[in-house]
């Protein structure tokens, strides 16, 4: 394939964070009352409050689980608690891939927790989930690996009558995967994401068994101010109606209403997962029938339907080595982007050299659907290039 494909994706963007913004969107629908009025003020808070009140509705969270936006994006929201509830019990870390190995080094080697135990896997498989003590240990883990394509297939490892708690990072899964509350303790994300909010703020969202641990556990080391959750032993319970710890953005706040509405008016929760399903299965049918392109993800089961991640497999180009392998991948993403067909679809630097295709469902399905020839192009381009440098 020499000649450029006749269709272009309507919209280019399918970085993995911060993501696409919704079909239709626009800074004009946007609701700016509470712009430049205080967070505090009764209108400010009834904002922060009907975003938590719609996270809840379209997420389907308990109505027993508290909802609280936090500051510093999903790596705050996970922070706060590592450092709020961890020491009270033994832990299991769980890592595979970048974002599981950062929180792995706070608990290691910033908290120093001595009976942490580490459980991890390469890029494009999971851990052996048998091997975490869900019964006696506090769990940490991310549902979906964002840097990696690869997502736990369920929470039936973990177990009904634990003890511990469950601490689950579930940023690039939130909205776009079913999440089992009934197993999960603690689930934090943020808006950037599946629903293409702004950065900046993340989400919070606690099980009774979680809020126990918070007024029943001090730590031995010292909280910053924004990892406080509790005072005189007791939960703060403003952070949960919309009370920040420190001052929100209101117009990021303005565009996850905007985004949540968006999401509900589609269908819900339900509509999103059907949506990112039918996105991701349109690169996983193009990587079946296409034998210079592999998935990262080494077992469907576990594939990610949001963060679909891409290796080179041409067996010309591996057998150059790794050096070909990441010029190739680098030199579709380059030219991808020249073309305005693709923008930010390279590898997170940690990974392996490939590509990364957000799948989620504010990328409409007719763009993917025209992405893939554009990638078959972009890699006849610069595979005839290493072929002509040799």
């Amino acid at each position: 394939m020499t000649s450029l494909p006749a269709a272009r994706p309507r919209a280019p963007f399918f970085s993995s964070g911060p993501c696409a913004k919704r079909p239709g969107w626009s800074l004009q629908n946007l609701k700016t009352d509470s712009l430049g009025r205080s967070h505090r003020a009764k209108l400010g808070k009834a904002r922060l409050k009907l975003a938590i009140d719609l996270t809840r509705e379209v997420l389907d969270v308990p109505a027993d689980y508290r909802i609280g936006i936090v500051p510093a994006s999903d790596t705050g929201a996970v922070e706060m608690v590592l450092w709020s509830m961890l020491g009270a019990r033994p832990v299991d870390m769980l890592a595979w891939e970048s974002f599981g190995e950062g929180w792995v080094t706070d608990v290691v080697k910033q908290l120093k927790l001595s009976d942490a135990r580490v459980i991890t896997a390469p890029y494009g498989e999971l851990p052996d989930l048998a091997q975490v003590d869900t019964k006696n240990r506090d769990v940490v883990f991310t549902w979906n690996g964002t840097t990696s394509g690869v997502r736990v297939p369920n929470a039936d490892w973990i177990a009904a009558d634990r003890e511990g708690l469950t601490i689950c990072d579930a940023t690039s899964a939130a909205f776009a995967q079913k999440l089992d509350f009934a197993k999960l303790d603690v689930v934090t994300f943020s808006w950037q994401k599946v629903l293409g909010g702004e950065a900046a703020h993340g989400m919070l969202i606690l099980s009774p068994r979680a809020v126990e641990r918070l007024e029943t556990y001090k730590p031995a080391w010292p909280l910053p101010k924004i990892f406080r959750m509790t005072k005189g032993g007791k939960l703060i319970e403003g952070i949960f109606e919309g009370e920040t710890i420190n001052t929100p953005s209101m117009l990021a706040v303005e565009d996850y209403i905007d985004a949540l509405e968006w999401a509900k008016s589609i269908g819900g929760l339900n509509a999103l997962v059907a949506k990112a399903d039918a996105n991701a299965k349109v690169i996983t049918d193009w990587v079946a029938r296409t034998p210079w392109i592999a998935n990262l993800a080494k077992d469907p089961a576990t594939a990610s339907n949001t963060s679909v991640c891409l290796v080179i497999a041409d067996p010309d180009v591996v057998a150059k080595g790794p050096e070909a392998v990441t010029q190739v991948a680098k030199g579709i993403v380059s030219s991808l982007e020249k073309e305005g067909v693709a923008l930010d679809i390279g590898a997170y630097r940690d990974a392996p050299p490939g590509l990364r295709i957000w799948c989620g469902a504010t990328v409409e399905q007719s763009d993917l659907e025209a992405l893939t020839p554009w990638l078959d192009w972009a890699f006849v381009q610069e595979k005839a290039k290493l072929a002509k440098a040799a």
